[in-house]
């Protein structure tokens, strides 16, 4: 029989899986939306300064590597399989604590959605385009959004415990 903490630590990692399992799935299905509703290059203005587009990025962040001859599509694919592996230790390691798991939940989601998109398309699909006044941020998508979140909150989480100690 399971321990009570052994219960616990395997129902906490259930509910970081399932928080990262959401994100792959709202950012497959955006994906999908854009894909069926828009042609590559489409632009629809929604507010002053936020569009919805279609892009294909074959690179990283702000189109990294994106010029490169083909092989950065299977690098990134390993390296998103290495670092969701490397998340699953962390979140069995620390699922107890909140703050940090959610961040690892978060970028997880991210980092599994932007490689299923490398594996079916080979580029990953990007759709929200923020800008103002003429200056345009780099387009990106969901899985994008929850990384930079969990990142936010790793960071925030890290200060807390170096405030604590």
């Amino acid at each position: 029989m399971a321990s009570k903490s052994s219960a616990s630590s395997n129902n906490r990692l259930i509910l970081w899986l399932a928080i990262a399992l959401l994100v792959v799935v709202l950012d497959q299905f955006t994906k999908v939306l854009v894909l069926h509703e828009f042609q590559y290059g489409d632009s629809r203005y929604v507010f002053p300064f936020f569009n919805l587009v279609r892009v294909h990025n074959t690179g990283a962040a702000f189109s990294f590597l994106a010029g490169a001859s083909g092989w950065q599509r299977w690098f990134f694919v390993a390296l998103g399989v290495v670092a969701t592996g490397f998340i699953l230790w962390l979140l069995r390691r620390h699922g107890h604590q909140t703050q940090f798991a959610t961040a690892l939940s978060l970028i997880l989601g991210g980092a599994v959605g932007n490689v299923v998109d490398r594996l079916l398309h080979g580029y990953v699909v990007d759709f929200i385009q923020l800008h103002w006044a003429g200056w345009y941020y780099p387009s990106f998508n969901i899985a994008d959004s929850a990384i930079t979140v969990g990142a936010i909150l790793l960071i925030v989480d890290e200060l807390r415990r170096v405030k604590r100690g």
